[in-house]
């Protein structure tokens, strides 16, 4: 974490930093859009049943996406929604992307039963490319989690982990440091020990700082004024860091910078990735998170 007092100058007035656009490695999709199955405390994009704000891709769209992004060299591609195990088409969806470029789904596991289970297993062990799998999960109780995911919602998550490890799939285990003590040593061999309870012996973890936007923003605060980047502020070679100088965001009605913007009208970039192949400010709080924090979304 970078320690800076930012608020030593004021900061209103100056321009944000220029990110140029490297290369395309990785390729994010919204493949349920802002449509879940929950509906999250700390959602950044404020997902949830009624949050249709962004639809589900057709599988024409994500074909397409992905056939741009192949031709643009892509490394890696990311589901994400909203809940992509919502999706009538997601093991076709699946099966393509596997054609191409390693594959990582982001998924609350609720909805992952025994049959599909067996079948990413088979894709797991079969596919061209690798497929990995991240469950999210935001404490190591039930009062924990559930004041954040809904209530009963632990107990489903850590079923799916089991369902999964069973079949041969060792999913990540993605956590949002909501809760403060879960950042620390101790709060996160709390996960660890947890998993060993419940027979996984090679836990893998993941451990993402929550942005201030969307429900967060209203479960905890939003930022503050002087939270954001200017000219200047970059390290030297952070470019290669941050994820937006070499990733953008496919939704059903066009592309983004970054998974955390969709619902950012401004942060649009175009309807196709040819469009979106150019540099872009940093000017929105969020990417102080992202600078601060050092956060990526990828896994």
């Amino acid at each position: 974490m970078i320690e800076v007092d930012f608020r030593a100058v004021d900061r209103k007035d100056l321009p944000p930093p220029t990110l140029d656009f490297l290369h395309l490695d990785t390729l994010w999709l919204q493949v349920t859009g802002t449509l879940c199955n929950l509906a999250c405390t700390h959602c950044f994009i404020s997902c949830g049943p009624k949050n249709d704000s962004h639809p589900f891709m057709s599988l024409d769209d994500v074909r397409g996406a992905v056939e741009s992004a192949a031709a643009m060299g892509v490394q890696e591609i990311y589901f994400t929604g909203g809940e992509p195990f919502m999706h009538p088409d997601i093991k076709e969806m699946i099966e393509l992307c596997l054609e191409v470029a390693p594959l990582n789904i982001l998924t609350n596991g609720i909805l992952i039963t025994p049959e599909m289970a067996d079948w990413l297993a088979h894709k797991f062990k079969t596919a061209k490319y690798s497929l990995d799998l991240r469950v999210s999960l935001d404490g190591t109780t039930p009062k924990e989690n559930d004041a954040i995911r809904g209530r009963k919602t632990f107990d489903k998550i850590i079923a799916s982990v089991e369902l999964l490890w069973n079949a041969g799939i060792n999913p990540v285990i993605t956590v949002t440091t909501c809760h403060a003590d879960l950042s620390a040593v101790e709060g996160r061999m709390k996960f660890i020990e947890l998993l060993a309870e419940h027979g996984i012996t090679q836990p893998r973890m993941k451990f993402l700082s929550p942005f201030k936007i969307g429900r967060e923003e209203r479960r905890d605060q939003g930022y503050a004024d002087y939270q954001r980047l200017v000219e200047g502020d970059l390290l030297e070679g952070e470019e290669h860091d941050l994820q937006c100088s070499s990733c953008r965001m496919v939704t059903a009605k066009g592309v983004w910078p970054c998974p955390i913007l969709i619902e950012v009208p401004e942060a649009r970039m175009g309807i196709s990735l040819d469009d979106a192949a150019i540099p872009i400010k940093l000017d929105h709080p969020a990417c102080y998170t992202c600078h601060v924090e050092g956060v990526s979304c990828r896994t």
